[in-house]
């Protein structure tokens, strides 16, 4: 095998070697193979993931100055919940096509892709919980029964399913209807569910009124309670207490359903590990037992009940996945750990980076720098934005995460940006846009002469030019210029007059570029019959070695018609200077010794030459009479 590294991926083939020498070499496999580095860039769903959250993250990091107090803790649960709603909306979308799926295999990957990103939902919840809201002991216990409710949706519709039934209390899963809706603690929902029990069933009705009134009169601290907890606490005791005595008295004795609901209020740990089913995992049990057995649990305790919890539903039988082991490290309050275990757990830097830099900017930390010199926030976020420079066109978003990067945001984004294919002149000009408002000059001039050498391939001289000037590449600003004196030989007019007309200040790029640009204006002075400047800039085009010798033979003979006006043009001075330039010229022409076609062009050359000699001599006999006739007067 061999293989190379692109941009953020592998290119692997399959090599003729042969480590047996005496066998036969055998070809090898005439494919390529690409292994991505991040093939979630490639998903239309999350791309949309990637693309919401950009704004949200943009939106974070310019809103960090203005947030202070209370307004900062608000502001930043708020930016984490515009997280989550962009993963569930991902998550609803994914779920649709994976059911809209006519291929089996497609179906089942887009259901493994909805797995994930519930469990980044969940995740991410629970670490708002306890690192970002920061819920003391009461209300902790209110923002983790949502959090279970949130994750555990199957209630709601088998809820509509039982109640729109003709005769709810005799559905076959009216009991187990009740008893997840007491799972969950919505004890409201449990009460109207037996009082249809009740009404359908006389015999069983007292039981229903006695167990909904003990629902009804269990001691909450709902959000806008002034209680405290030491109050709350005596209320929820004095309850647990009658509770108990109603199972010792056998109140609901006659029914088992009844019963068993009751020693799930009591907390019972063996009735809830008999709903394992119902309670579908450890948390959901955990938040159960809590709720009926620890109300005002502290946050500090939180990782007791949660190791105890996974161990009594796991019973030995199995061993924690690795969500599991991710809520731990959450329900132990390390973050590091947290970070660590999803990072090896997902197969993206999506969730780690973007939940690492919220955490960061709720000052959790501050303290862990990795040992080769940047944050944990910041490592991750070159990572995430490395993988997004592998897509043809996510990598605009991955800039912005690379200018948030203080440490090595630059250089890598300086790394990266070279590696874009510049396949259009669209993309090209948003790569170089990028480059230029952060005086990114070596990036710019690398862009530049790309383009240039394209526009030179295809013959377009014109922008290729242009774009020599901008990358202010002298040599081939030179190269160019030649291939339009070439072109101009070759054809006797320029193309792309316009950017030849308005070089400006440009052309001092280059000695080439420059007498380009006074050639081209020497013409236009010719046309314009300013035979006086034609006539001094053609001169001092010969005069200032700046032309190319191979260009000398035409600078001459374009001084022909300038020399057969009427009137005198060139002073007997300048035509002097013709003269010298002529013999110069002559003097230096190679000699061709071969008959054949450099011959014929030598015998035309020296026709020419005998020309301008004899326009010379005319016309300095004119200029020495003009100027004398002027000195008598």
């Amino acid at each position: 095998m061999c293989f190379d590294w692109g941009p953020g991926e592998m290119l692997v083939c399959e090599t003729s070697f042969n480590k047996n020498e005496k066998s036969e070499t055998e070809p090898g496999c005439p494919f390529i193979y690409i292994i991505r580095k991040d093939i979630d860039v490639y998903s239309q769903i999350l791309r949309k993931l990637f693309n919401e959250s950009h704004g949200i993250f943009v939106g974070l990091q310019r809103i960090e100055e203005e947030l202070t107090g209370k307004s900062r803790k608000a502001q930043l649960v708020r930016v984490s919940k515009n997280y989550r709603s962009v993963i569930r909306a991902c998550m609803e979308e994914m779920h649709q096509v994976a059911i809209a799926a006519k291929d089996p295999a497609s179906g089942r990957q887009f259901s493994s892709q909805v797995s994930i990103l519930s469990a980044m939902e969940l995740i991410w919840n629970l670490c708002e919980i306890l690192f970002i809201e920061v819920a003391p002991a009461g209300p902790l216990l209110l923002h983790l029964l949502d959090w279970v409710r949130l994750h555990v949706c199957e209630v709601d519709s088998l809820l509509a399913d039982v109640l729109g039934s003709e005769n709810p209390s005799k559905h076959e899963s009216f009991w187990k209807l009740v008893t997840i809706l007491v799972l969950q603690g919505r004890l409201d929902e449990a009460r109207q569910m037996l009082s249809k029990e009740a009404d359908a069933n006389p015999s069983s009705a007292g039981m229903c009124r006695i167990l909904g009134d003990l629902m009804r009169t269990m001691p909450v601290l709902s959000p806008g309670n002034t209680q405290t907890l030491t109050e709350l606490e005596l209320k929820w005791q004095h309850w647990h207490e009658e509770c108990e005595r109603h199972l010792q008295d056998s109140t609901f004795a006659a029914s088992p359903h009844l019963e068993s609901l009751c020693k799930i209020l009591l907390g019972d740990e063996a009735a809830l590990l008999e709903q394992k089913e119902l309670l579908n995992n450890w948390y959901h049990f955990l938040v159960t037992r809590l709720l009926y057995s620890h109300p005002t649990v502290k946050p500090i305790d939180l990782h007791l009940y949660a190791q105890s919890s996974l161990d009594l539903f796991l019973g030995g039988e199995s061993s924690p996945e690795p969500l599991d082991n991710i809520l731990l490290a959450a329900f132990e309050f390390d973050i590091h750990q947290v970070i660590k275990e999803c990072s090896i757990a997902l197969s993206n830097w999506w969730f780690v980076a973007h939940l690492t830099d919220l955490l960061d900017h709720c000052k959790l930390l501050q303290s862990h720098n990795l040992y080769f010199g940047s944050n944990m926030r910041e490592f991750l976020l070159l990572e995430y934005a490395s993988g997004l420079f592998a897509h043809h066109s996510l990598w605009q978003l991955g800039v912005d995460y690379f200018d948030y990067c203080p440490e090595f945001g630059r250089v890598s984004l300086e790394l990266h940006i070279e590696r874009i294919p510049l396949s259009t002149e669209q993309k090209a000009l948003k790569v170089l846009r990028i480059c230029e408002q952060r005086q990114m000059t070596e990036q710019v001039r690398s862009i530049c002469k790309i383009l240039a050498m394209k526009a030179v391939r295809n013959n377009r001289l014109g922008s290729a030019l242009s774009w020599s000037i901008r990358a202010k590449d002298a040599a081939f600003a030179t190269l160019v210029s030649d291939r339009f004196l070439k072109d101009y030989c070759e054809r006797g007019c320029f193309s792309d007059l316009d950017l030849i007309d308005n070089l400006g200040p440009a052309m001092m790029l280059s000695d080439r570029l420059t007498f380009l640009g006074k050639y081209r204006e020497f013409h236009r002075f010719y046309g314009e019959k300013r035979l006086a400047d034609a006539a001094s800039l053609l001169l001092s085009l010969m005069t200032s070695q700046i032309a190319p010798r191979s260009f000398w033979v035409i600078l001459l003979i374009d001084a022909l018609p300038l020399l057969e006006e009427k009137e005198v043009v060139f002073s007997a001075e300048q035509t002097y200077e013709l003269m010298r330039c002529l013999e110069d010229f002559a003097s230096r022409r190679p000699v061709w010794r071969e008959p054949g076609v450099q011959r014929l062009q030598e015998d035309v050359e020296n026709t020419k030459l005998e020309m301008l000699r004899l326009a010379l001599a005319r016309n300095l006999g004119r200029a020495i009479i003009k100027e004398g006739s002027l000195e008598g007067s």
